[in-house]
């Protein structure tokens, strides 16, 4: 009796664990809208780290470089507690040589300082390098969080459009077996033939495949947005809906608008530009090794010693009387160094010519680019306009096809391929879509325009 209680306990209690467990999937499953993606993507991201970090290195690199107009300061304490010496010396003057030994211990304090009256302005040109450095790492980490953006927005609208494509695709399963049942009892009556019915009955199972098909496209599409957020692949996530798809539709982007937009407003070709002129001060940099340095320094030092049996006085006595200042002017002037000077300077040139040659080509980049996607733009206005037209006329002839199939009077080869036709133009129409909006994304990271949390999104010229 006890055993059959029990074992109606346990049955009680997992029937009532079960609604808990799906509440807590439920639970489990988040919600993202695009700017929260975004915004994971931009904390997880180790390219935005690593940009942040060479940030900060550049930042110390700058103080470092600030440091050399600083005097060096340097000091040392030398302490002896015990010392053995052994010598031969004559006691007196002209008698026998004896070994002597002495015991001592001593104490040492130097204080130096060194401050370069000049270098050929190697201090000045390495502090504006470095200036320029730190500024252009700051447009790189912009640009790094730009194209971090970019990715997982291209990455968000092809999870919506497979999503949107596999619903499609399951109406279009409906549709097919719908039409099955209806062929099978139009063969049951003697309406059909047996032809027809396994013909649409193969056009289901084609169905069938394309509704697999696009969910693993879904599928896929997901866990490329969760590569780019770098978060854990197990995440159960739906995405918000984007309403704003098919704004602005009568824009057309001004090419040359664009160019000159980016040229404005591109963090990387402004970074571009820093480098080149930091290379310039590098130049000036390796150039300095030509000129002499001019150094002052100034020597602080003391010291006592203290041997046994000689009346030396304490060694802090010895310390505060016995305190020596020196000041020196050092110049210095390298005649040959093996052809080591000139080495350095033409690095430094054509590290400067072959940065210049990278603000030029990206410049040229920009331009092309600007112009393709300006191109891709109105290409893709055009195709949205031009799939609903092929979706309305899809649309009507799949519903007059219908009717007069339901009386028997077309084929099963007519009705497919109207219905084939309906659905491409409704997936055309997806397509062109989002086709449209990941366009205008490309037009707004073309022109250094594209929106993070941190930064308000605006318009692309138009003519």
């Amino acid at each position: 009796m006890v055993s059959r209680i029990f074992s109606y306990i346990c049955i009680v209690a997992i029937f009532l664990a079960l609604p808990s467990t799906g509440r807590s999937n439920e639970r489990a499953e988040k919600r993202f809208s695009l700017s929260r993606c975004i915004e994971i993507a931009l904390r997880n991201s180790t390219s935005a780290r690593k940009a942040e970090n060479t940030l900060k290195l550049q930042g110390v690199d700058v103080l470092r470089n600030y440091g050399n107009f600083l005097p060096r300061l340097s000091t040392s304490v030398s302490y002896s507690p015990y010392t053995l010496s052994r010598a031969y010396a004559p006691d007196i003057p002209g008698t026998a040589i004896t070994n002597i030994k002495t015991e001592t211990k001593s104490v040492d304090l130097t204080l130096t300082t060194s401050l370069n009256l000049f270098n050929g302005f190697k201090d000045y040109a390495s502090l504006q390098a470095a200036l320029k450095k730190e500024d252009a790492a700051e447009y790189s980490l912009s640009r790094a969080l730009q194209t971090i953006a970019f990715d997982v927005t291209q990455a968000y609208y092809q999870v919506l459009l497979n999503q949107e494509l596999f619903a499609i695709a399951r109406e279009n399963l409906l549709l097919a077996q719908d039409q099955l049942t209806l062929t099978d009892r139009q063969f049951q009556i003697g309406l059909k033939s047996m032809v027809d019915r396994d013909q649409q009955q193969a056009d289901a199972a084609e169905s069938q495949l394309s509704v697999i098909k696009a969910e693993t496209r879904m599928q896929k599409s997901k866990l490329e947005l969760v590569r780019r957020m770098q978060i854990d692949p197990l995440t159960t996530f739906s995405l918000e809906p984007l309403d704003s798809l098919n704004s602005s539709l009568s824009r057309s982007p001004d090419p040359d608008a664009l160019v000159e937009l980016a040229y404005q407003k591109r963090s990387d070709l402004k970074g571009k530009e820093l480098e080149v002129k930091a290379s310039k001060w590098q130049v000036t940099q390796a150039k300095a090794a030509l000129y002499p340095h001019l150094d002052v320094t100034f020597n602080f030092g003391s010291g006592g010693q203290s041997v046994d049996d000689l009346p030396y006085p304490p060694l802090s006595d010895q310390l505060s009387n016995s305190i020596g200042y020196s000041v020196a002017l050092n110049l210095g002037w390298t005649i040959f160094d093996g052809f080591q000077t000139r080495y350095n300077i033409e690095v430094a040139k054509i590290n400067r010519i072959n940065l210049q040659y990278d603000y030029e080509d990206l410049k040229n980049n920009i331009l092309i680019d600007l112009h393709e996607a300006a191109g891709e733009y109105k290409s893709a206005l055009m195709q949205i306009e031009t799939a609903k037209i092929s979706l309305k006329a899809a649309k009507s002839a799949f519903d007059g096809i219908k009717r007069k199939s339901e009386l028997g009077a077309v084929s099963f080869i007519e009705l497919s391929a109207a219905r084939a036709t309906l659905f491409t133009a409704r997936s055309n129409l997806s397509q062109a879509t989002y086709n449209f909006a990941l366009q205008k994304s490309v037009l707004d990271f073309s022109t250094g325009n594209i929106a993070i949390p941190s930064q308000p999104e605006s318009g692309i010229p138009v003519k």
